[in-house]
């Protein structure tokens, strides 16, 4: 059989190697001791921590889950969970999705935005918007954009708004239409059109229960740093001067490091290469507490008197997740690097009388795309692709992917490139 490395043993990595591992002889390499990427947990006297976020699983594509079901139990594996989400604001509790709430918003914010609202309705503007910020204000009005869609999204991305493209949302947002805007706040309906409103979630292990099921029967080796990719006469690819020769590569690691490693004697290749290697993303700083009993699964945080963004209520997901603990378990995610110290503080303002009981800081988990962001990682891949290098995954494809996305990326490369 072909030879093929797989780069990265990420949800990504993972999905793609056992979906071709009948049929080429896959061997993944993982730079770090232990495989499974951002979604790995680990238990911290008992209690689980995910250590960047609180990965659940759910998707719209049929085929990505009849994928994943195959791989799993679903009735004796995992629990179906309702979303429970809500947002702190003017020292309230409002419902999630903001726009679907409004009416729980105090009377004098809420006359001013619905009112740009229907002004927006009666407008009917169908202009396609140039970037995030536009798109934004030209969907919800200034007002709600001010109190909360600019906040909140200029703390998680920690970038200037509007130089974020727009196609960069596809998949990622529902897109609103401002009469079932009004009509929800009128019905006081529930959300039930985001793909997590519901989600699975592993009965034990959380995303670490995912990882391990998939890797089984999988080569992984850990602890192993790719520091060249060459081409050698016969085209086959040698990763680290020979120590491994293979027919094609798979890297889903990150692309800004790519033109550090490939060592192939192509100029276009090279300047393409150098011109993704200044992407931005952000770090994310996350502590594993205890907090007071509620049902929340997640909670989001857009003012700026919180330096947090998020809660994850990861001990809801599973009572499992608990063990070890008298109380409820959350994750505190906050948005670039923060001092333990710092974090401690923060805590004493957030609800749920939080006690600090673990810390990670992950330096890349959020991706920033810009206006050519696409166009220069689709170039990079036509250039890599006759070398029978492909990108996959969130750092490799700079797409802010979710787990079904992952998998969804996938198999379209193995439909695309393995067949």
């Amino acid at each position: 059989m072909k030879k093929v490395a797989v780069i990265g043993s990420g949800i990504s990595g993972l999905s793609i190697s056992r979906m071709l591992n009948n049929r080429y002889q896959v061997e993944i390499v993982e730079k770090n001791p232990k495989f499974g990427g951002l979604i790995k947990c680990e238990r911290i006297n008992g209690i689980l921590f995910h250590r960047v976020g609180g990965h659940v699983f759910n998707s719209r594509n049929h085929m990505v889950l009849d994928w994943f079901w195959k791989h799993f139990d679903q009735e004796k594996e995992f629990l179906k969970a309702t979303r429970n989400a809500k947002i702190v604001l003017l020292e309230k509790l409002i419902g999630y999705p903001i726009e679907n709430f409004l009416y729980q918003l105090p009377e004098e914010k809420m006359k001013v935005i619905v009112n740009e609202l229907l002004e927006l309705l009666k407008e009917n503007n169908t202009d396609s918007y140039k970037n995030f910020k536009d798109f934004l204000i030209g969907n919800f009005g200034e007002e709600l954009y001010k109190l909360y869609f600019g906040p909140y999204n200029s703390k998680i991305w920690n970038t200037d708004l509007a130089a974020v493209p727009l196609q960069w949302l596809d998949g990622k947002l529902p897109m609103p239409k401002l009469n079932e805007v009004i009509l929800s706040n009128i019905l006081k309906k529930e959300e039930a059109n985001m793909v997590h409103s519901s989600f699975f979630y592993p009965r034990r292990d959380g995303s670490q229960f995912i990882v391990n099921r998939l890797s089984e029967g999988l080569s992984i080796n850990c602890s192993y740093t790719v520091e060249s990719i060459s081409v050698q006469a016969d085209k086959k690819l040698s990763i680290n001067k020979n120590d491994k020769v293979v027919d094609s590569i798979v890297f889903c690691g990150d692309v800004r490091e790519l033109h550090k490693i490939i060592q192939i004697n192509d100029n276009a290749l090279q300047h393409a290469l150098q011109n993704v290697s200044g992407l931005i993303s952000n770090g994310t700083s996350n502590v594993l507490c205890e907090t007071d009993e509620n049902d929340l699964s997640w909670l989001y945080l857009p003012e700026d008197k919180f330096k947090a963004h998020r809660i994850i209520y990861t001990g809801n997901f599973s009572e499992t997740n608990n063990e070890g603990s008298k109380r409820k378990t959350c994750v505190v995610e906050f948005s670039g690097k923060h001092a333990e110290t710092e974090i401690l503080e923060e805590l004493k303002l957030l609800p749920g009388n939080l006690k600090a009981l673990a810390f990670n800081y992950e330096a890349n988990s959020y991706i920033i795309q810009h206006q050519t962001t696409r166009k220069d990682i689709a170039l990079l891949k036509s250039l890599l692709k006759p070398y029978q290098i492909f990108l996959l995954g969130r750092f490799a494809e700079w797409e802010y992917y979710n787990m079904d996305k992952c998998i969804e990326a996938s198999m379209e490369l193995e439909k695309e490139s393995f067949n």
